[in-house]
Order: C-alpha cells, then structure tokens, then sequence
C-alpha cells in the first residue's frame, strides 16, 4: 500500500463544525477536532508517521476499491470489491445539532464472503505534538490528551479490540450479513455517551440521510448538471459553520500546490472574498437561512471594525483576527512536501478585492434575501469611503502575492464594483448617501482602468499597471458587470487568455515566470476555480457550443466523488487545499448561467 494516497483519492464527511478526509483505502487520514480550525487529531495525510489515522479495512489487500455517496447526502460508502467477498464500509458524521458529539460512525458490513478485517484508531493530539493516555472500559477507550485544553476522545468498538502503543487496535471475521460498528467521539465527564451500541448506529444513520436529504430537497436547481450542482452545494454547506455561519475556505491544510514544493498553506479559516461569493451561489439556489446567517456575521466583522480601518483578509470561523503563521517542522509533509504551515501570514496582508466581493453579496442578500439593517448600512458606508480614500494604493491583491504589492487590475475593478453596488443599495432602499461623491469615484476608477491597464500591443487588460502578463482574475470583469461579456476590448482579452493561459480546458491563474512576482520559487498547477469562470465568460458571450464542451471536459477533472482540490497538476492529479469551497462555486454559477442559456436556445 502506498504511504500517501493521492489527494483526490479521498471523501469528506461532516457534521457542520469539522470535517473528516477517508481514503478510496478505508483509512481517516485528516481530521480537525472538534472545529475545522482545531488541532489535528488524525493527519496521516501530512506525515504517514506522526500524523494519525483510523483505518477500518480487510486484512488482504486482494480487492478493488470504489466509493460513493449516498445519493444527495454526505454519507460515503466506500466498496471493497473481490473474489473473495464484498465489503461496504459506510461512513458519515452525525450533525452536531441534532445532539452528537462530533461523532464518526463507521459502520463496515460483509455483503458477500467471510472477511477478516483489521481496525486501528491511532489519534495524535494537537497536530502530532503531544501524547496522550488510554483508559480501558468495556468496548470502550478513553484518549486522553496530555495537554491542557484539548478534547478527549470516547472510542467505542462492537468487537473485542487490544490496546497498545497508544492505539486501538483488532483483528475480526465477518460472514456474510454480519456488521461491525465504531463510534469516535468526544468525551465528556458529566453522562455516560448514549452512541456506544449498534442501535445507535442505525438510527444516527437514518436520522443522519434524512437531514441531508431534507437539506438538498429546499435546492432550487432543476437544470442539467444537477447531480455535479447538488454535489458542490453539499461541499459547500459541509465547509461552513452551523454555530457562527461562516464558512472555510478548504477543511485542509498544508496540502502542496506542487509536490516537494512550498507553496503549502492553512486555508481553514473565513475569506471575506471566498465566503461571499458562497453566499451568492447558495442564494441562487435558495439557501437563504445559510446567507443569513453568514451575512449577520460579516455584519458583525464590520461593527467590530475601528474607524479608518481596512477590513481584514480573512477571519478565524469565531471571527477572532489573530492568525499567527508557523511551520510544524516535526511533521514531514504529504510527500515530503515542506513546510507545513498552520495559520496564515496573508490575514496581514492589504487585498482591496475583498470589498467590492462583499459589497455584491450584500447588494444580491439585500435584492433577493431580507433589507439590511440602517446600522449595516451605516458601516458598510464608512467602508466605501475607505475604499474611496485607498484604491489607489499597491496592494497584495486576489492571489495574496508574497513578492511585494502592485497595483493590480483585479484590485481596482472590485473598488470600482464596491462602490457601485453601495450606490445601487442606497437608491433602492433609500438609504443616505453621497452619491454624487461617490459618482465621481466609481468614474474614476473606470476610467483608470480602460487607460492604466489596458495595453494596445496585447489587445487586453493586464493584471498590473505597466504589466505585459495577463491574469485569469480578470475573467470575473464581465461577471460583475464591469464590461459587456461582448465589448471589443473584452472579446480580445478573452482570446489573449485562451492563447496564454488556457491548456485544454484547464485556466492557469498567472505564469508565476512571468507575471507579477508572487515571492515563492517553482511553478504551480492549473487553477480549477478560473476553468469555471472561464466557462461562465464563453456562455455569457454566447459561444455556447465552446462553453459547453469546455464545461464538459472540466466536470471530467473531478475526483470519482464530484469533488475538486484547488488545483490540477499537467496529469490530472489534485494539488492544494482539498476540497476547495472556491471551485465548487464557481461551479456552481457557471452551471446556472450556462443552463439558463442553452435552454433558451433549441438544438443545443
């Protein structure tokens, strides 16, 4: 068996506060507990070694491996398929809500044969850091974590298990119809656990489809790709936070962007920019109560917000600010992929996009959604004049570039974007405002655009002042209204893009060797968030045969679960942060657009 699966070869599971990663293999190899932003329990992704797993599979390697959801659900049923026998080995999080304790049920069933099977659960505390005890009862173990202020887990096992080396182990036979059922959990001192029996298991299964099922139904989608929608909406609530409404960015971190490389980062935590373009494509699936509930908190990061102040980057989950960057030098890296790096530097960093993504969804919450509050408006009003103050300014921009700040393209069409939707919110909902002040700036802007950075000898935007490289950034310019999907300008600049940035039907973001320095050695993959936004330009430029065909071949990139990583190496393999709530949105909104129009087009 390999030592490191590749990234796409993997499933999540979870329960609206963390998440779960399992193997094609059977195997838990990363998990967070009990938040997405916690220390690690299980990370056998990061290091084979150091890291932590809990693997529940049969002793012979002779079978082939198959996974899949339950329909509409995200409970995983991983298929081991042989001469011998078959094996189901369901696996699913019992949403926190309903009254679990972060609980992993797995549940592994003989459909056909006698199997012998092999279970171990080995948690590493606190990323790998520290040890921890092991208490005995029946069926049951205790770990105990050694340092303060880090969750105990309650182990239960329906067969006999030994424990030794700080793990959990067994070796058992099924026949043919018999299951056996573990249940992982957080411990807790004031009541024995009501989930150490197999009743359990099957209700928490049952009560567990139905909540999924249930959630998908309240989907307003009806058009084609409705599974790979369905899929991406799923990702996406899984990815956000019950108790706060915010939403990560990947469950994962430290994932490279190239193997052996660098370019590996902590994406657990809340993007302004990744977050509200969440909400803007599950409210056009209808998911108002998820947008709500994320906008009351962004509304509560702009009252905290002190005067003359830039919003930040990002947010830990609980919107606390402080996310200190570091390497966990112990853990040797999914491939030796090094560092592995917890907590994000560029939560520092000035990125001027974030304000004009914000001002869009709040501008779509307000149309579609409930009027925000006067108080809303009030500090939204003093962000735009922040942005009218500083659009100017060389920033770090979308990418979060590490070679030094520039006065980016993609930067200054989001303040032109903040601005204008600030100014569509007040004159719908008659809110105060200097509209004739903040007229003046949003002209600006564009014309600084059309003169600043388009360059005549490319026929295109560029991605900085004075540049001559270009950036997939750029494709949300017709998304937003900026330019016509159909403009002149805009239709050379897309075909500049195909020319230099698009290989098939996968969009690199820039050419690190040639755009803007971004402080990092080595060369990356493709970005799958702008192959989505590069169909939703062909559609809106009504190439739809080319939008579709393009569309197609991207869903083909997906792992075997619909799922996608934040990036594709030249073989198709997953690189980064996996799964990737970016892309899945983009997906998303690439999918309805397209739809929409090739159902008012016949033979298509």
């Amino acid at each position: 068996m390999e030592e490191y699966q590749p990234i796409e070869n993997y499933g999540i599971i979870g329960d609206l506060t963390t998440t779960a990663l399992v193997s094609l293999t059977g195997s838990i190899d990363f998990m967070c507990f009990p938040r997405f932003d916690s220390p690690t329990i299980f990370a056998a992704l990061l290091d084979a070694k150091k890291g932590g797993h809990f693997r529940v599979a049969p002793v012979s390697q002779d079978f082939k491996c198959r996974q899949r959801y339950f329909p509409d659900t995200n409970i995983l049923l991983t298929r081991f398929l042989g001469e011998g026998g078959v094996v189901d080995l369901s696996d699913f999080m019992a949403v926190e809500h309903l009254g679990h304790r972060h609980t992993v049920v797995r549940r592994v069933k003989a459909v056909r044969g006698d199997i012998d099977f092999e279970m171990v659960c080995a948690p590493k505390f606190d990323y790998g850091r520290t040890g921890h005890t092991m208490e005995r009862k029946p069926h049951r173990v205790i770990f105990g974590p050694e340092k303060k202020g880090l969750s105990s887990l309650l182990f239960w096992s329906s067969v006999p298990m030994k424990c030794e080396n700080g793990e959990a182990r067994s070796r058992f036979k099924l026949r043919t119809g018999e299951t056996a059922c573990f249940v992982l959990e957080e411990a807790r001192d004031s009541d024995e656990s009501r989930s150490t029996n197999c009743d359990y298991v099957s209700e928490a299964f049952k009560e567990t489809m139905n909540f999924w099922l249930n959630w998908v139904s309240r989907s307003q989608y009806r058009g084609r790709w409705r599974e790979m929608v369905n899929r991406s909406a799923l990702t996406l609530k899984l990815l956000t936070s019950l108790r706060y409404g915010s939403i990560v960015a990947a469950p994962t971190f430290g994932l490279p962007e190239k193997i052996g490389g660098v370019r590996n980062w902590d994406y657990r935590y809340t993007w302004v920019r990744d977050a509200s373009f969440t909400l803007y494509a599950l409210m056009r699936l209808g998911y108002t109560d998820e947008a709500q509930a994320f906008m009351k908190w962004i509304e509560q990061r702009c009252q905290e917000q002190k005067s003359g102040t830039p919003l930040q980057v990002m947010y830990g989950i609980d919107g606390r600010h402080e996310l200190t960057e570091e390497a966990l030098k112990h853990f040797a890296g999914y491939k030796h992929s090094q560092p592995v790096r917890i907590g994000n530097a560029a939560s520092t960093q000035l990125q001027l996009d974030i304000y004009g993504e914000l001002m869009d969804s709040v501008y779509i919450y307000d149309r579609h959604g409930e009027p925000i509050s006067h108080d809303f408006w009030t500090n939204l009003s003093a962000l735009v004049e922040w942005v009218i103050k500083h659009w100017k300014i060389p920033d770090e921009g979308i990418w979060e570039v590490r070679g030094g700040a520039r006065p980016f393209l993609y930067s200054r069409a989001m303040c032109w974007l903040a601005i204008d939707r600030a100014m569509k919110i007040a004159q719908q909902r008659s809110y105060p405002a200097p509209l004739v002040r903040w007229l003046r700036a949003r002209n600006l802007i564009h014309r600084s655009i059309y003169e600043d950075f388009w360059n005549p000898k490319l026929k295109a935007f560029v991605q900085y002042r004075g540049a001559k490289t270009l950036d997939a950034s750029c494709l949300l310019l017709p998304m937003v209204k900026f330019i016509s999907p159909r403009d002149p300008r805009w239709i050379s600049t897309l075909e500049a893009i195909e020319k230099n940035l698009v290989e098939d039907s996968l969009v690199y973001r820039y050419l690190p060797s040639k755009a803007a320095p971004d402080g990092l050695p080595g060369r990356e993959g493709t970005f799958s968030v702008c192959s989505f936004w590069y169909v939703e330009c062909l559609a809106r430029a009504n190439d739809l045969r080319q939008a579709r065909f393009i569309f197609e071949k991207a869903l083909g990139y997906a792992n075997h679960l619909g799922l996608y990583a934040e990036q594709l190496g030249p073989r198709g393999e997953h690189l980064g942060n996996f799964p990737q709530a970016l892309t899945h949105i983009a997906l998303i909104s690439a999918a309805w657009n397209l739809n929409e129009r090739l159902s008012n087009e016949k033979g298509i």
